[in-house]
Order: structure tokens, then C-alpha cells, then sequence
């Protein structure tokens, strides 16, 4: 009298049934980007090539003007003395 009862569930069926659904291949609407992929690789490379040369430029340069000072700091010293 006092026990909880469950609602009567239905009973799922044993075996599954899936459908398989082929799809057609788009088809493509234009050129095929594989060539492409040459150029845009190397223009990547040339571009890094690039910064990587512009950058020892840059601290070639930066060394240079160091030195520089440093020379015409101990070429004014020893004309002091």
C-alpha cells in the first residue's frame, strides 16, 4: 500500500537498425588549389629568409656603432693625455 511503484517503461527493441547515408562529392568550382601550394610555401620561405637577413643587418650595425664609439672614446682619451 505505502510501497513507490514505477511507471511501466517500453521496452527498447533488442536489435539496433542504423541507416547508412552515401553522399555524393561536391563537385569542385574551380581550380584545384595543389598548385598553389608551391608558391605560397615558397613566399613563406623568402620572407623568412628575408627578416632573418634584415635582422643580422640590424644588429650588425648596432655592433658596428659600439665599436665605433668605443674606439673614438679611447682615441680622444689618449690625444688628452
Amino acid at each position: 500500500m505505502f510501497r513507490p511503484q514505477l511507471p511501466d517503461t517500453p521496452h527498447m527493441p533488442t536489435t539496433l537498425t542504423t541507416q547508412h547515408q552515401v553522399q555524393a562529392p561536391m563537385p569542385s568550382a574551380g581550380r584545384p588549389l595543389t598548385p598553389y601550394v608551391g608558391a605560397v610555401a615558397a613566399v613563406i620561405v623568402v620572407g623568412i629568409v628575408l627578416t632573418a637577413l634584415l635582422a643580422a643587418v640590424a644588429v650588425t650595425a648596432v655592433s658596428v656603432a659600439i665599436a665605433a664609439v668605443v674606439l673614438r672614446s679611447l682615441v680622444t682619451n689618449a690625444n688628452r693625455r
